[in-house]
């Protein structure tokens, strides 16, 4: 009966431990090398206050040597009407950077190729929120696509893929 009790009181403790583990491993990230970033503008995110994952993603944004200001905002969805987001494409957070728009967990390496190449497309995205995408965890075998839209791009095409 002992056994019982003590194990009765130690679970929640446990269960806690274990979800606030898990929630640190999704919000663990992995930033590509591209540190030379200070020839561009500032990045503007707007982001849920709450979301953990969008946290990350600025965090790694800034390791990476991005200046970045970031709204908070209970409800993003007017800034992705604004700037011609696809609804098929949203994500968590947009970001503004260089008179482009950087929907979601977009890889760095697909952010530097975006402003190196300057294409002329409206931005790019990384639909929904890819398990091993920066701020989602750091998976080497993750595979997904970052889409252009807008301008030469149109409705939609693809602009970089990860793990391919």
């Amino acid at each position: 009966m002992k056994l019982i009790k003590t194990l009765l009181a130690i679970t929640p403790v446990a269960a806690l431990a274990l979800g606030m583990a898990s929630f640190s491993a999704v919000g663990m990230a992995h930033a590509d090398s591209h540190s030379d970033m200070a020839d561009h503008s500032t990045m503007h995110v707007t982001k849920s206050p709450t979301c953990g994952c969008c946290g990350a993603w600025v965090a790694l944004a800034r390791e990476e040597g991005y200046d970045i200001e970031v709204t908070d905002t209970d409800d993003v969805t007017d800034v992705k009407l604004d700037a011609d987001v696809p609804g098929e494409m949203w994500a968590c957070h947009t970001a503004m950077i260089d008179g482009y728009v950087v929907e979601g967990h977009v890889p760095f390496a697909a952010l530097a190729q975006l402003l190196e190449e300057r294409p002329d497309i409206t931005g790019i995205a990384a639909s929904g929120m890819p398990f091993g995408s920066p701020g989602m965890g750091n998976d080497p075998t993750a595979r997904y696509d970052v889409m252009a839209f807008g301008g030469d791009a149109g409705d939609g095409e693809v602009f970089y893929q990860v793990g391919l």
